[in-house]
C-alpha cells in the first residue's frame, strides 16, 4: 500500500499534535537547545563561593516538635513567681481546646555554667560542658504557629512546601569536596520519619541531584552496597563502564535534560559509594574512648550518639551537609511534659555535646557549623490539665513567637548568649532572629551572598532568602 503523508503522520508517535507542540515550544524558547544545554549543566564538583567563607560544612540536629525553651535554655524568674496563677497578659494559643491561663514556671533547676556564665537546665548536663563553644540564641522567631509551617520556614525559607531545603541550596552553590559520597545526607530516627517526611531534605525545584540522600537508621544503613558474586571485581568494572558509555550517549542525544543528567550522576555515585560509604559508616574503626564520648555504651543515648558520630565521619570526609532528625514529634509535649521532656533530653544530650567536643579536638569545628534546635518553643501556661488536681499529665502548647536554639563553629561566636524573650518567655523582644535572618547568616558564613545564590525557574530568579528585611546577624559572628 502506498504511504501517504497523512498515514505517515497518523502512525507517528507524535502526530500533528506533537509537531505542533514542538513548534510551539521552540517558538517560546522552551525546547532544550545546545546553548541552553550548556547553561543547564549541573554537577557536585567543588565550587567557589561568592566571597570568603569560614564554614565548609554543616551538621544540623533538628529537634522536631518544639523543645520547651523556658525549661531548658531561657529561665524566667517571673514565671516562678506567678506559678499556678493566672497569666497576666494575652496568650497566643495554637490549640485553644486544651488551653488554660494557668502559669507554669520552669519545672527544673537552672545553674550557670562555663566562663560565659550561661544558664542551663539540669536536664542538659552534657550541653552545660560545651557552653563556652556555642552561641545560644534566645530570640528565634518564625511566627507561623504550627509544626509544618514553621518547619518549612526554617528549612526552606517559606511557610509552604515545594521549595529547596537549606542543604540543597548549599550543595547547589558549593558542590561537594567528596565525589564518592552524597553531598547532602539525611540521618533519620528509627522511631519514625519526621513530620513532612521527605520534604525535610527536598530539592524542591532545584535539579534532583541536590536532594538529600537518606541513610537508614538501622543496619544495613545503605542496602545493596555489595555487588552480587557474579559481578564482583573486574566483571563489575567492565559492566559499569559499558553502562556509563550507554548513558552518556543517551544524554548527548537529549541535551538540556537536567533530570536525566541528575539520574545518571546518581547511578554513577551509587557505584562509587560501594567502597566509600561502607568505610564512612563503619564506626568500628573508632576508639573505645570516642564511642564512650558519644554515649554509645549507654543504651539511652546510643542511637543518637551513633548518628552524631556518623555525621562527624561524613563531614570529615568532605560531605557538605548532614541533617539529623529526631522521631515524629518527640519534642511536642502537649501533655506529660514532666516525664517526656527529660526522656527527650536524655536521648540527644550526650551525642550532641560530644559532636561539638569531637569536632573541636580534631580541628574541624572552625569550619563546621553545628546546629541544634526545633521549629518552635512552648507557651508559659499549662495545657491539658483536664480537671486533674496534679500536673502529672499537663504540658505546654506551641510557641513560634520566641524560642531558643544553639549553634557552634564555622564562624559563630563561642560562649555567647544572644537575644531575649519577654519576662514570660512568650515573645522574642530583643535582638530578634527571624528564620530568614538565620538563613542569611548561614549563607554568609559559607561565603554565599543570599541575593546572588539563585536558580532561574520559569524565567524568574529564585532565591532562598526572599524577605527584603533579612539581615546577616553580625552580633553572633566571631
Amino acid at each position: 500500500m502506498l504511504e501517504t503523508r497523512r498515514s505517515i503522520l497518523h502512525r507517528s508517535a507524535y502526530g500533528i499534535g506533537g509537531i505542533a507542540l514542538a513548534t510551539l515550544l521552540q517558538e517560546q524558547g522552551l525546547l532544550a537547545t545546545a546553548e541552553r544545554a550548556a547553561a543547564q549543566h549541573f554537577d557536585l564538583k567543588p565550587k567557589m563561593p561568592h566571597g570568603f567563607g569560614q564554614a565548609k560544612a554543616m551538621i544540623s540536629m533538628f529537634m522536631q516538635g518544639g523543645p520547651s525553651h523556658m525549661d531548658l535554655f531561657d529561665p524566667k524568674p517571673e514565671l516562678m513567681k506567678l506559678d499556678g496563677k493566672e497569666f497576666p497578659g494575652e496568650v497566643k494559643y495554637d490549640d485553644a481546646a486544651g488551653a488554660s491561663r494557668e502559669v507554669m514556671g520552669p519545672q527544673w533547676k537552672f545553674k550557670k555554667h562555663g566562663q560565659c556564665g550561661m544558664d542551663v537546665s539540669e536536664l542538659l548536663p552534657h550541653f552545660s560542658r560545651i557552653v563556652d563553644d556555642v552561641t545560644l540564641i534566645r530570640s528565634m522567631h518564625t511566627g507561623v504557629n504550627n509544626h509544618g509551617q514553621s518547619i518549612y520556614a526554617l528549612l526552606n525559607g517559606q511557610a509552604t512546601g515545594g521549595r529547596p531545603t537549606l542543604g540543597s541550596w548549599l550543595t547547589y552553590g558549593l558542590g561537594s569536596e567528596n565525589q564518592d559520597l552524597p553531598a547532602y545526607v539525611a540521618l533519620t530516627d528509627p522511631r519514625g520519619v519526621p513530620v513532612l517526611g521527605v520534604d525535610n531534605w527536598s530539592n524542591g525545584w532545584l535539579p534532583s541531584l541536590f536532594q538529600g540522600t537518606v541513610i537508614r537508621p538501622k543496619e544495613p544503613r545503605i542496602p545493596n552496597l555489595d555487588a552480587p558474586l557474579s559481578l564482583k571485581g573486574d566483571a563489575q568494572a567492565r559492566y559499569l563502564n559499558f553502562v556509563q558509555r550507554l548513558n552518556r550517549e543517551h544524554l548527548e542525544a537529549r541535551p538540556g535534560e537536567a533530570d536525566l543528567e541528575a539520574r545518571i550522576q546518581s547511578f554513577e555515585l551509587a557505584a562509587r559509594m560501594q567502597t566509600a560509604a561502607k568505610e564512612a559508616l563503619d564506626i568500628s574503626q573508632e576508639s573505645a574512648a570516642t564511642k564512650k564520648l558519644y554515649g554509645i555504651d549507654n543504651p539511652a543515648a546510643a542511637e543518637f550518639g551513633t548518628r552524631c558520630l556518623i555525621a562527624r565521619r561524613l563531614v570529615e570526609r568532605g560531605v557538605r551537609c548532614v541533617s539529623l532528625f529526631t522521631g515524629n514529634q518527640t519534642w511536642d509535649h502537649h501533655s506529660s511534659i514532666l516525664t517526656s521532656l527529660p526522656a527527650a533530653c536524655l536521648y540527644v544530650d550526650q551525642g550532641a555535646a560530644a559532636l561539638v567536643t569531637d569536632l573541636k579536638q580534631r580541628g574541624l569545628l572552625d569550619t563546621t557549623i553545628v546546629h541544634w534546635g526545633g521549629e518552635m518553643g512552648r507557651l508559659p501556661v499549662i495545657q491539658n490539665r483536664a480537671g486533674a488536681k496534679d500536673r502529672k499529665s499537663v504540658g505546654r502548647d506551641h510557641n513560634t513567637y520566641g524560642f531558643s536554639m544553639w549553634v557552634a563553629g564555622g564562624g559563630f561566636k563561642a560562649g555567647h548568649m544572644h537575644g531575649e524573650t519577654d519576662e514570660f518567655g512568650h515573645h522574642a523582644v530583643k535582638d530578634v532572629v527571624n528564620h530568614y535572618d538565620y538563613h542569611a547568616t548561614l549563607l554568609h558564613l559559607f561565603g554565599l551572598d543570599s541575593k546572588k545564590l539563585s536558580y532561574k525557574r520559569n524565567g524568574v530568579d529564585q532565591i532562598l532568602v526572599e524577605n527584603p528585611q533579612a539581615r546577616v546577624v553580625s552580633e553572633i559572628l566571631a
